[in-house]
């Protein structure tokens, strides 16, 4: 479950401060009766029935029931004191909204985690004839990180003999300590036939550890895993351990999912994954995984160090409240310490929380090396936090933060710009979460500073698909598939998407499926077959030449503006390149082209909609392509605040919100498109049409 650092702890306080107030006034969230209908809410997605969700949490299935919790705040449409929401279904599509599951205590927040059937009733807290649901979850203790505290996160359990309808919280929690980590949360547990243990599967600032347990009471950490493998551009979270078959084979490998917060492939947060192998005690990655994810190092070059903040910098021109007092060492208070600078101080407008803001503006300088270097961390505000060259007092480049508080490389190619004078500023103008900047080592080089490269395999590479893991089955279980949903948003913006009485949505349920595929063992997300049922208004062509267009039209109901899907064949050989365009009345769309040369997918979403309420929103995303042989299948669903786009049964999928004023009802082939063929369109019935 990833919090937001800085302005959201004191609104993590009050919400403890307030548990009875709220428990009072929510307990019940299924005699809200809200329309579901509202400009954005989407109408093929599950949604709470107001305020705010992130995580899936918990998720299990048990006799016809698929169970989902959620990170829920249920009093404002906004991040805030962590709550579990909880629904069930016969379907995974239509949704029956139950009471709020967990609530804050004194011991903290209720961060995400998970929930399993204890089928041989392990822990005793129930029988064998009615195991007990046992939830495992992260505590979030606002008052202890308030406090300047570490290990303000542990894990706890409650349990279920109702078949998860009501909870009880284990009188003993916690059930694994703090050992001294700031970033400690998110347990996924799964029971290891081999060893005939449970196994959790824990998130560690930048790692995974892996858990051990016979009761899933007393748990023994066994081994961690991460340590120069894959992206850590960001925190990790949201863990999960999988045993799943080679399809078409009678080989099986665990798969590691990880999500990362910031560093996905767009920006953002993402999850990407890891294929291996688990004995109980360690995960170990394919050998091809290994070569595949090996990383080059980190590289800053030597040069003239024009500042590197270990002395007072009277000479530089200090505006408004936020750099007074020059260089820090290292944080300010409670401040997290940064990481990534050198030395004992850098520059950190963390002074007096986000509130402080201000501009730190060099001496003139004659620009003689073709690179100038830094190292920057902070806030991801654009023209608001950062770093700007000024060229006759005019900014030519600038650069902004990650969300994060490790410092990265950055550096600037100045050649357009030697023999010229110019002035480096440093800028803090924004009061909200992510408020400061870090900044340290201005170096002017022959040579640029580059990052770490660090391969990974993702998921999703759409910006819009995080935290997502499977519903728990007992060994028995009638339900053999692995199915997933995802928190269908980003921290980049999830705060500011313009959607008003609730904010956020669960991707559609998918199967993921492993793969022997050309580019090694990969995870298909294959759209789950529950969806299809939805379908109606079904039309069909053919082919689609280029120009040509395909329209869906509104099917009767109690509900218009409905959700689309449309699906269509590329043959790779006689058209390399599709250029799709997905449209509605009003003239917003999004654009869609599938590159088999370049073996890339990019999707457009500039024109989409609403798109002004963060600058990023609207930037193209790019996937690499993965498929098999020469036809590929595409399916595109789009619903009133979603696209969601599944190329050759899910190899390679993208996820993205969009907020247009109507649903996207025309494919069109564009100009430069050959032709596609076996094009159908349908409309997908509104799951709250009842409502």
């Amino acid at each position: 479950m990833k919090y937001l650092v800085s302005v959201l702890i004191s609104t993590a306080l009050v919400g403890c401060s307030m548990q009875s107030s709220v428990v009072n006034r929510t307990t019940d969230t299924t005699g809200l009766a809200p329309m579901y209908n509202e400009k954005f809410r989407p109408q093929a997605h599950f949604t709470p029935p107001e305020k705010w969700m992130n995580d899936p949490n918990g998720m299990f299935y048990l006799d016809g029931e698929y169970h989902l919790f959620y990170q829920h705040n249920p009093n404002a449409s906004v991040w805030g004191p962590m709550h579990w929401g909880h629904a069930v279904s016969r379907d995974l599509v239509h949704w029956e909204h139950l009471p709020i599951a967990l609530y804050p205590d004194e011991q903290g927040t209720i961060f995400s985690g998970s929930a399993v059937v204890d089928w041989n009733n392990s822990s005793g807290l129930g029988t064998k004839e009615n195991p007990p649901i046992v939830a495992l979850y992260t505590y979030h203790n606002p008052e202890l990180e308030k406090a300047g505290r570490i290990d303000f996160q542990t894990q706890a359990m409650a349990y279920s003999l109702d078949k998860g309808r009501t909870w009880q919280k284990y009188a003993q929690n916690p059930v694994v300590e703090n050992p001294g980590i700031r970033d400690f949360r998110d347990p996924k547990v799964m029971w290891h036939e081999g060893s005939k243990q449970w196994i959790m599967a824990l998130a560690q600032k930048d790692h995974i550890g892996f858990y051990s347990s016979e009761n899933l009471k007393e748990w023994k950490l066994e081994s961690t895993f991460g340590e120069n493998m894959g992206s850590h551009g960001g925190v990790w979270e949201c863990p999960e351990l999988i045993l799943m078959p080679i399809a078409g084979t009678d080989e099986y490998r665990y798969v590691l999912l990880v999500s990362i917060m910031p560093g996905g492939p767009n920006g953002g947060s993402a999850t990407q994954y890891f294929v291996g192998d688990f004995d109980g005690k360690n995960f170990v990655l394919d050998d091809t995984w290994q070569q595949a994810l090996a990383q080059t190092p980190a590289e800053f070059p030597e040069g003239t160090v024009f500042a590197d903040f270990e002395q007072e910098i009277n000479d530089w021109h200090t505006k408004g409240d936020a750099f007074n007092g020059g260089p820090t060492a290292g944080s300010h208070g409670a401040q997290p310490m940064p990481e990534g600078f050198e030395g004992q101080h850098l520059i950190n407008s963390f002074k007096d929380g986000d509130l402080s803001t201000g501009s730190l503006t060099s001496p003139k300088f004659l620009i003689e090396k073709p690179y100038i270097n830094f190292k920057l961390a902070g806030g991801q505000h654009t023209e608001k936090v950062g770093v700007n060259l000024l060229v006759d007092n005019k900014v030519v480049m600038s650069a902004t933060g990650k969300n994060r508080n490790i410092l990265r490389n950055v550096s600037w190619d100045v050649t357009a710009h030697e023999g010229q004078h110019a002035q480096l500023q440093i800028i803090d103008y924004e009061t909200g979460g992510w408020g400061h900047v870090l900044v340290d080592q201005f170096v002017f080089s022959d040579h640029p500073a580059k990052n770490q490269i660090e391969p990974a395999v993702w998921l999703d590479y759409g910006t819009d698909n995080y935290a997502g893991v499977t519903f728990f089955k007992a060994p028995n279980s009638d339900e053999q598939r692995h199915v997933f949903m995802g928190w269908m948003s980003n921290w980049l913006y999830a705060n500011e998407v313009p959607s008003s009485n609730f904010r956020s949505a669960m991707t559609l349920p998918r199967e993921l499926i492993l793969v022997n595929s050309n580019h090694g063992l990969r995870v298909k997300s294959k759209l789950a077959k529950e969806v299809y049922k939805l379908k109606q208004q079904e039309t069909g062509l053919k082919t689609l030449t280029a120009g040509d267009s395909l329209i869906v039209k509104e099917a009767v109901g109690k509900r218009s503006n409905t959700a689309s899907i449309f699906s269509f064949n590329i043959d790779s050989k006689s058209n390399p390149i599709s250029s799709i365009t997905l449209a509605n009345d009003e003239g917003e769309s999004i654009g869609l082209v599938i590159d088999t040369k370049a073996n890339v997918v990019k999707l457009d979403r500039s024109l989409s909609g609403k798109t002004d309420f963060h600058s990023e929103f609207g930037s193209t995303q790019h996937a690499l392509l993965n498929y098999e042989g020469d036809e590929i299948s595409v399916i595109v669903v789009a619903d009133r605040g979603s696209v969601e786009v599944f190329i050759d049964d899910g190899l390679t999928v993208m996820t993205a919100l969009v907020f247009p004023k109507s649903v996207y009802t025309t494919l069109k082939t564009n100009d430069d498109t050959t032709e596609i063929h076996s094009v159908l369109g349908a409309r997908l019935a509104s799951i709250y049409a009842n409502k």
